[in-house]
């Protein structure tokens, strides 16, 4: 599970990584990447800063509830290892595609670094 700081949970803060953030489609999962955060409101000022944070989507159309919880819980594991390489500032949004529902985790961890690699700008991740 990721700690209750890295994660998205407030709309506002989904909706500004989707409309201002890098995009890059695999066939899983389309992954919403924000490098530097927008300032908070004043209501959440006293957020602070603590490192990368994550948000999942994971719609109806992935399939039943079932399947819908095991796709987001693979996918929380498959961030989890992966938000190190991410800047202190960046916020990543990960809405599943219907694809996602039949996926094995092995094929949505190389997905998800795939796509970071193309947000990221990243040619090559050492081995």
């Amino acid at each position: 599970m990721l700690p209750a700081q890295a994660r998205l949970r407030r709309r506002p803060e989904f909706t500004a990584v989707v409309r201002s953030g890098r995009r890059a489609g695999r066939p899983t999962m389309v992954l919403h990447y924000l490098p530097v955060r927008p300032p908070a409101s004043p209501a959440g000022a006293s957020c602070v800063l603590a490192g990368p944070r994550a948000g999942f989507v994971v719609g109806k159309t992935v399939g039943n509830s079932v399947v819908r919880h095991r796709v987001t819980r693979r996918l929380r594991a498959a961030v989890r290892e992966e938000l190190p390489r991410l800047p202190d500032t960046a916020d990543l949004v990960v809405r599943a595609r219907p694809e996602a529902g039949t996926a094995s985790s092995a094929q949505l961890r190389r997905d998800l670094a795939a796509g970071l690699d193309r947000v990221l700008g990243e040619r090559g991740r050492p081995s």
